[in-house]
């Protein structure tokens, strides 16, 4: 995290980029344990084909890196690393996939193997919409893209569910904010566009906030999809193997689903050939649901523990988020302190940043640029910086800078800044975090309130969302349109009350469930937590901990 250094003509210290990084993942003390399911090599009981009563049609595994014939579980931990974790049980070890090493992707989908080559190919997903295409170069690594295609954003949900047309080949599916979904069949091109055009599957998919491409489950040897609504319910989607009309109609597996914030598909891990499912409580257990062959599981057994490291899982049902996972504290000397999000609902220990002069005013907002870490803008006698950049003079005309993310749907952070009359203007950023567009005024009276923040989405769709706080304690959303002129939608009431809290923040997902989370001190200085439910609504809150009255302003 860089921080600002403005020059300065008097004695006064000018801020300056801090000595201090963010930690390492909690690996060292805290390695996550995995318990692998023993392969018997039982044959599924259900989806027969025609002529063979006992035939199943195996599908292939989507991240077989090690070659054994089985996926592999693969994770993006806290400190930014790609982990491997081999289905034969041998030593967890880093991937590397050889594009920007600067950039953080927002998302990394395994579709398979698509041209034949042997090992599994990946795309990944940039916060402004590149799709990518790697290719395997064996166990740890891959090669340098070898197709790009831009435009991407416009989903909330890139996945890959595996074969659903019947060639062999893993395709994907895409998720519009308002649940759209569309089908991208893969021709086996890998030096060029991969896809045939988009199909469109249906519309509703926005009442799930969660899409798993479990791979065949029924084994049939076609794609399966497994959907969660917010409210816990799993469907299950059996695959056609008809691009027109990629799935059966949903069939119910259970309620309840809502205890666990990722769902994960994983392909066969027993040799029955039937794709299974891994899901992930919020305190970082791991469990693992054994397919039946009729889109049910047997009862779950724990595969294992401390795997809130992980903030993204390859095959994870959630929408990705991008941009913050943290939270910094000031206290009455002019210590910034940084904490991150441990995707359980609480923080790691805090460090120091640095101590700072008096008379500036700091905002951490969602990133600006490609490394999907949160900046610091600084406004320090009315020029505002951000990092190693200089963006301009002229800002202590606003009483309030705001950087939520991306409201005007290109995928790069933005910031909002309101003046002392009342008006909010919107800047566009430029995916750099080195400047901004010309501000576009978003509106009038946003005077009436004493708090404005956000991180990240609240209503379940993707896009960036808004909130904002009365003097008499009621809290508004605004819902982001993804629309640069008219970036929110009318705003609704959360509720009343929250001037119980005198320090709001919105730290971004703090829970690992993608969502956008925010937390508030009291009086007494304790600190409680409210998690989104992907509706525009928060869960009751839950206390974190004692003592936060040490600062004067959360950020």
């Amino acid at each position: 995290m860089l921080l600002a250094a403005p020059a300065s003509a008097d004695a006064t210290p000018a801020p300056h980029a801090p000595a201090v990084e963010r930690p390492a993942q909690p690996r060292l003390d805290r390695l996550p344990t995995l318990t692998l399911p023993q392969r018997t090599a039982k044959k599924s009981p259900a989806a027969r084909v025609a002529g063979e009563a006992d035939a199943v049609i195996p599908a292939k595994p989507r991240q077989d890196v090690d070659g054994d014939g089985y996926s592999d579980l693969m994770e993006r931990g806290i400190d930014g690393q790609l982990y491997v974790y081999p289905s034969a049980g041998a030593e967890s070890h880093t991937y590397t996939i050889n594009g920007d090493y600067e950039e953080q992707y927002k998302d990394i989908i395994a579709p398979g193997d698509l041209d034949g080559g042997g090992g599994p190919d990946f795309f990944t997903l940039s916060a402004t919409g590149t799709l990518s295409l790697f290719q395997s170069w064996g166990a740890d690594s891959t090669g340098y893209a070898t197709w790009s295609g831009k435009g991407w954003q416009i989903y909330n949900k890139v996945f890959a569910p595996g074969d659903l047309n019947g060639d062999g080949r893993g395709d994907v599916l895409a998720r519009t904010p308002s649940g759209e979904l569309y089908l991208y069949t893969t021709t086996g091109a890998v030096e060029s566009n991969p896809f045939t055009s988009r199909v469109k599957v249906g519309n509703g998919w926005g009442a799930y906030d969660q899409l798993v491409g479990a791979n065949d489950m029924n084994g049939d040897g076609i794609g399966d999809l497994i959907a969660r609504t917010t409210a816990g319910e799993l469907y299950f989607y059996a695959g056609t193997g008809t691009a027109a009309t990629p799935f059966k109609g949903r069939v119910k597996v259970g309620n309840g689903w809502n205890a666990y914030n990722q769902l994960i598909g994983i392909d066969d891990q027993t040799g029955d050939g039937l794709a299974d499912l891994l899901v992930r409580t919020q305190s970082g257990t791991m469990y693992y649901y054994e397919s039946t062959g009729y889109g049910t599981f047997l009862p779950r057994s724990t595969w294992g523990t401390n795997w809130n490291v992980a903030s993204l899982f390859l095959g994870a049902g959630g929408n990705p988020d991008f941009g913050k996972n943290d939270l910094m504290g000031l206290d009455g000397k002019n210590n910034l302190y940084w904490y991150y999000a441990k995707n359980n609902g609480a923080f790691g220990d805090r460090q120091l940043i640095d101590q700072f002069p008096s008379g500036l005013s700091f905002t951490l907002a969602s990133s600006f640029d490609k490394d999907g870490q949160s900046d610091l803008p600084i406004v320090y006698k009315g020029t505002l910086y951000n990092g190693d950049y200089t963006i301009g003079n002229g800002w202590d005309i606003y009483n309030s800078l705001v950087g939520p993310g991306d409201l005007s749907g290109d995928g790069k952070g933005d910031l909002l800044a309101r003046d002392r009359s009342g008006n909010l203007y919107l800047y566009r950023g430029n995916g750099t975090g080195s400047a901004f567009a010309t501000r576009i005024k978003v509106g009038s009276g946003w005077g009436a309130y004493n708090k404005l923040l956000g991180a990240g989405d609240y209503t379940g769709d993707g896009r960036t969302d808004l909130l904002a706080r009365t003097t008499g304690g009621t809290l508004y959303l605004y819902a982001g349109t993804g629309n640069a002129s008219a970036p929110f939608k009318s705003r609704v009431s959360i509720g009343a009350g929250w001037n119980t809290y005198n320090k709001l923040a919105a730290p971004g997902d703090i829970n690992g469930d993608g969502k956008g989370d925010i937390v508030g001190v009291n009086s007494a200085g304790d600190l409680y937590r409210y998690t989104s439910t992907g509706t525009g609504k928060f869960a009751a809150k839950v206390r974190v901990g004692g003592g936060w009255n040490t600062y004067r302003n959360l950020y």
